[in-house]
């Protein structure tokens, strides 16, 4: 095996864990636990944005984990906690249980994310960097479908028995990926601080607000709000999951050729698109709603960790490690709020979609001023 393609499968690896299954695996098991009695509605929703405050917490730590670890160590360490957070879950302890432990679910997460698409194109040869990067965010994409493969069949054996399922996933990946891991400095002039990229933090926090409602919400919303049950909305999370992996690889490949400031411009679009098909009372746009939805969310995080080693070279991480960092602080704020909303409304989907909309909109127009800024010379690092 290439060793560009042993770091990219083994960062694969890790986001498909630590977003993939130990974050979004939670999608099509929300109807499930609420079915099951195990949380109500608005409880639910309490831990999707729970999960997010850890991904904040977990994306902070990347980089003082990784310079007493090592990039390596620190990946075993997020692997290992998302195992063992999916476990955990197995055991109905009750809300604050699972509070507990899907916010341990993000912290691996965090981790893994700070830290696997960085160190993976600082390990390739530069030409490669974005496809390396698409094939790595794709991991999530492809974490999210088999996590939308496993919840079905692993439910009939109850709830207990599929978060189980889970870690034992997760362990399997990790045994794959521990081998491989790739490395990199984070001392000397990869430690400095970034370039100021305002607005492009500006851009990625609106789409990570605008991102909440499918990524909590999605099944439920094709389960419950459109009366489909808990098998089409695991399928629906299915369709989301591919169309995530077709986002980061596609995305890593069109980054390479046409850079990432107009590519970003695109793929907005598409995420608007998505929330906009969720809003009518349909059940036959719920499909395609899934689709564009998968697509946008890994598509722009790939183009998004294109556009840091643009802008800041060797200083990358730092940069993406702020990016991931806005993203995590928006996610878990507009988490918050609109499990608040949910509640409030008496569970309207309507209101939450409606509200991502408005954020996707507003990041589409962020990008537009984005790509009218001067181009960026791209060095041979």
């Amino acid at each position: 095996m290439s060793s560009f393609l042993r770091h990219a499968l083994a960062g694969a690896a890790a986001t498909a864990s630590g977003n993939g299954l130990a974050r979004f695996a939670y999608v099509p098991l929300f109807p499930a636990m609420v079915g099951a009695g195990w949380v109500n509605g608005g409880e639910a929703g309490t831990l999707g944005a729970a999960a997010l405050l850890g991904y904040l917490i977990g994306t902070l730590l990347g980089r003082r984990s990784a310079r007493r670890l090592g990039v390596p160590g620190t990946l075993d360490l997020g692997m290992a906690l998302v195992a063992l957070s999916l476990a955990a879950c197995a055991w109905n302890g009750g809300f604050w249980w699972f509070l507990l432990w899907r916010t341990m679910a993000g912290v691996a997460g965090g981790l893994l994310m700070a830290l696997a698409g960085p160190a993976t194109q600082a390990s390739v040869p530069p030409e490669r960097r974005g496809a390396a990067g698409g094939v790595v965010i794709a991991g999530v994409g492809l974490g999210i479908a088999t996590g939308a493969l496993a919840v079905p069949a692993l439910l009939g054996t109850g709830l207990p028995g599929t978060w189980l399922g889970l870690a034992m996933l997760v362990l399997l990946l990790w045994a794959f990926a521990h081998p491989r891991w790739p490395d990199m400095a984070v001392t000397g002039v990869a430690a400095e601080p970034p370039p100021r990229a305002r607005l492009l933090l500006l851009l990625y926090g609106l789409h990570g607000a605008g991102m909440v409602p499918p990524m909590v919400y999605l099944a439920d919303l094709a389960a419950r709000g459109r009366g489909l049950g808990i098998e089409i909305g695991a399928l629906l999370w299915l369709v989301f999951g591919l169309a995530g992996i077709a986002g980061g690889v596609l995305s890593g490949r069109v980054v390479d050729r046409f850079g990432g400031r107009r590519t970003l411009l695109a793929w907005l679009l598409v995420q608007a698109l998505a929330l906009a098909l969720a809003l009518p009372p349909v059940a036959a746009l719920v499909l395609p709603a899934a689709a564009a939805a998968g697509f946008a969310a890994i598509g722009v995080t790939t183009v998004t960790l294109g556009v840091t080693r643009e802008m800041a070279g060797p200083r990358a991480t730092g940069l993406w490690v702020q990016c991931t960092a806005v993203f995590a602080v928006v996610q878990t704020v507009v988490g918050f709020a609109l499990a608040a909303l949910f509640a409030a409304t008496g569970e309207s989907h309507a209101a939450v979609f409606g509200t991502g909309l408005a954020f996707s909109l507003a990041a589409f127009v962020a990008s537009i001023a984005l790509a009218r800024q001067p181009p960026v010379r791209l060095a041979e690092w």
